[in-house]
């Protein structure tokens, strides 16, 4: 039975862990912002370069739309190398304070981080051999728990980030009406409040918090069935959950972007009304009419894009920007 001491020590080796890796993450994020950057732009609709005559891969005629890597190339040349990182300040203080509080949160609820099912299965196996019996029964309790506080760690999360995400999405709408109302993180909360309150730090929360604990509850659940009924292998039970999370997040991706459109419209940008944008009267009318112009999963595709069916709506895509030459960056 390990000591006092040891369970200190395995509990600061756990935090340190968490932190470093949390520190990666960060890192990640902040190389890979401009490409969220043109992301954004592709899910409120601006596309500032023209279509081009192409193929998709199956080889029928269409009109190509650029790539990620060309459409940051183009936010570089208009407003240089620290400009593609418009909104990068206010998305890691959002990502800093959700990773701490939410995680402190379900701490002090009492619900507690769940050991892996695999040093759970060797501290029986010490004991003597497990059966399939009690692995499933592992599964089970490690799958509650687990459920359980992820809900709780997630949903915070977004609460806490939300007002920071908001801004850091209007920091880059103001990319096409070239406004400077969200230059910085103070700037913009005194904008924010002065026109909407507190409220407005919380536009396109529910959309995002559905797609948040949608894949969350989805992806995990197949998982566990998954792992439960048809894979016994660890690595096989890895390979599952990575891909059963790509095609939730897919399946739950138009919630996102009408999260984002419902945090631009909601603003004064130019991005956000018309002609750029059309008004939306709240989030599931946004849906609606995303979906029923085909448009609710636009930036899904960040290297193979394609202009979609014509569009009722009126979307940035009649004035395009003349294409720009891209340099190497």
């Amino acid at each position: 039975m390990p000591t006092m001491l040891e369970r200190v020590d395995n509990g600061n080796e756990y935090e340190v862990g968490e932190w470093v890796r949390f520190g990666l993450r960060l890192g990640v994020t902040t190389a890979l912002h401009p490409f969220e950057y043109a992301k954004v732009l592709m899910q409120i609709g601006f596309e500032p370069i023209a279509a081009v005559p192409g193929r998709t891969l199956l080889g029928k005629p269409t009109l190509v739309l650029p790539n990620v890597f060309q459409y940051a190339g183009y936010i570089k040349q208009v407003d240089g190398f620290y400009g593609c990182f418009r909104g990068l300040s206010a998305k890691i203080i959002g990502n800093v304070l959700s990773a701490h509080f939410s995680e402190k949160i379900a701490d002090d609820l009492g619900i507690e981080a769940v050991k892996d099912s695999d040093s759970k299965r060797k501290n029986k196996d010490e004991r003597g051999a497990i059966n399939a019996e009690d692995e499933d029964k592992l599964l089970d309790e490690q799958f509650k728990k687990q459920l359980k506080r992820n809900l709780v760690v997630h949903t915070a999360g977004v609460v806490i980030s939300q007002p920071f995400h908001v801004i850091s999405v209007r920091m880059m709408a103001q990319f096409v009406g070239r406004e400077k109302m969200y230059s910085g993180v103070w700037q913009s909360i005194r904008e924010i409040w002065s026109q909407e309150g507190i409220f407005g730090f919380f536009t396109g929360f529910v959309p995002r918090l559905l797609c948040d604990l949608g894949c969350l509850v989805i992806a995990s659940s197949a998982t566990y069935l998954a792992s439960k009924y048809v894979i016994r292998e660890q690595e096989g039970r890895v390979y599952f959950s990575s891909i059963s999370q790509f095609v939730v997040s897919s399946m739950f991706y138009p919630y996102h972007v009408a999260s984002t459109c419902m945090i631009v419209n909601a603003s004064r940008l130019k991005a956000g009304s018309l002609p750029n944008m059309e008004p939306y009267v709240d989030w599931r009318d946004c849906y609606a009419k995303l979906r029923a112009a085909g448009q609710h999963k636009r930036g899904s595709s960040l290297f193979f894009r394609y202009v979609s069916r014509p569009s009722k709506t009126v979307v940035s895509n009649a004035s395009f920007a003349p294409y720009p030459e891209l340099k190497k960056f």
